[in-house]
């Protein structure tokens, strides 16, 4: 089986992929941007951009939404990660954080996929962990160079590929969903 996952991040199609191939699925990306709307909830915004790129594609198609939700910021960045990377990137989540101790965190991924019919599967991963104070690794991205998840002593950046997919976020939320489909392909 082939699933057209749309992202432009090859980082999170590398990862994805070799979730989805544990299953016997195959991932190919499908480069389209959609409209994310504006919500406080990861889900809402998977929901609508499946059905908006269901309705422009008409073929099984999978996305998701992440989130980083830290502590002692109230939540910040949470649903609006990406755009604050994009702008501030770790540098500025450090600075953010400077001088306060409470550094707890979690990652939050919800991963969604539309059938050929339109029919949709939602599930969630999450990873506890700490914002460290200085950027640590050279792998992943994001802001996996300041998080360090529990249980862990290193960053997801100084984690192999495979070890970050068995803790993180994406990793989680993707293994459900590919056991979902895994399923409804018997």
């Amino acid at each position: 089986m082939k699933v057209k996952f749309v992202t432009g991040n090859m980082g999170k199609f590398a990862e994805v992929s070799a979730i989805f191939a544990e299953q016997g699925i195959e991932l190919e990306r499908l480069e389209d941007e959609y409209p994310e709307i504006q919500s406080d909830r990861l889900e809402d915004v998977v929901d609508w951009g499946l059905d908006w790129l269901w309705e422009r594609h008409k073929q099984p198609i999978i996305i998701d939404d992440s989130g980083l939700f830290i502590k002692g910021l109230g939540g910040f960045p949470g649903v609006f990660s990406a755009y604050v990377f994009k702008n501030i990137g770790c540098a500025g989540i450090l600075k953010l954080l400077d001088g306060l101790d409470d550094r707890e965190a979690e990652f939050m991924c919800c991963a969604g996929y539309a059938d050929e019919a339109g029919n949709k599967v939602v599930v969630f991963g999450c990873v506890e962990g700490q914002i460290i104070r200085r950027e640590m690794g050279t792998g992943g991205f994001g802001y996996d160079p300041i998080f360090v998840p529990a249980g862990e002593e290193r960053t997801f950046a100084q984690l192999s590929l495979e070890e970050k997919n068995s803790h993180s976020h994406r990793g989680k939320a993707f293994r459900k969903l590919a056991q979902v489909l895994s399923k409804l392909m018997e």
